[in-house]
């Protein structure tokens, strides 16, 4: 080897495509930590966690929640963002204000990019998952620090006051969700009714992007905002742009619910399947 390649490699060093999530875990595996972590792997990305916290839950519901102290969240951040770095964090369940303040801190204290924010407050199963008095919290500090936030139908409900009924309200509802701070919002229309889903990407001071695809069949959609908000972190960290994440993100879940969609695991909502495809770990330097 030649001292100018040796000196290429000493300089810029080859490395994974770095993505974290702040999230809270679901020990059966559907969502939460675990599914991040498995669509990070199965995009080709190095996925690292910071805990929020714990869940007894299954496929039938959440039977408990244990919260992590806020300065043990904030030390699972330091550890990893200060020796590994970060392409791309995302921001699920956080439970509490001071949770959420730890995770502004960390957004501005490391300049973090690429942040999506999934705004999680209900489980597919219906139960609530966050403090009612968090949800002002989180507005306020994280629609301003985050890339993109991803709501589904009720939590923008919970969001903005009021119910979203039809693929037509989703426009307004988006706008409203700038207005009170995001920079770019993926609404999510899943819940609403009919054979085709409808999801709207709204960015300031650009048209509207709807993204529409044939509802699939299928019990197995416990996990499928966690699963979606990792995609789009993923395909961020790997160098796409915000539009092009949020398509590619859209093209893995439809696949991942596609090939999970006749398979049973426990008796209630089961997960997708997200080893579906899987790629190599994605090296760049």
């Amino acid at each position: 080897m030649s001292n100018t390649t040796l000196t290429s490699a000493a300089t810029s060093p080859l490395r994974y495509a770095r993505v974290l999530t702040i999230a809270g875990s679901d020990s059966g595996g559907g969502a939460g930590i675990q599914a991040d972590l498995k669509t990070f792997a199965a995009l080709g990305c190095y996925g690292m966690s910071a805990i929020t916290a714990l869940t007894a839950q299954n496929t039938l519901g959440v039977q408990g929640i244990h919260a992590i102290p806020a300065e043990f969240l904030k030390a699972q951040i330091q550890s990893v963002v200060e020796d590994i770095g970060v392409d791309a964090v995302k921001i699920g369940m956080l439970h509490a204000p001071a949770i959420v303040d730890v995770v502004a801190w960390a957004i501005d204290h490391y300049q973090l990019r690429n942040v999506v924010f999934d705004p999680v407050m209900v489980a597919t199963s219906g139960d609530r998952l966050i403090a009612s008095e968090t949800v002002q919290v989180l507005v306020r500090e994280l629609f301003p620090r985050a890339l993109l936030i991803t709501p589904n139908l009720d939590e923008a409900a919970l969001l903005l006051g009021h119910d979203i009924t039809n693929a037509d309200a989703l426009d307004a509802a988006a706008n409203d969700l700038l207005a009170q701070g995001a920079r770019a919002v993926l609404l999510k229309g899943g819940h609403l009714p009919g054979d085709e889903v409808v999801d709207l990407l709204a960015q300031p001071g650009s048209a509207s992007q709807r993204l529409a695809s044939a509802r699939i069949a299928s019990r197995n959609v416990h996990g499928t905002g966690c699963t979606l908000s990792s995609a789009i972190a993923a395909h961020l960290a790997l160098g796409h742009d915000l539009a092009q994440a949020v398509v590619l993100a859209r093209r893995f879940i439809l696949g991942a619910i596609e090939h999970g969609a006749a398979v049973t695991t426990g008796h209630g909502h089961g997960p997708l399947n997200h080893g579906f495809a899987p790629l190599a770990m994605q090296v760049r330097s």
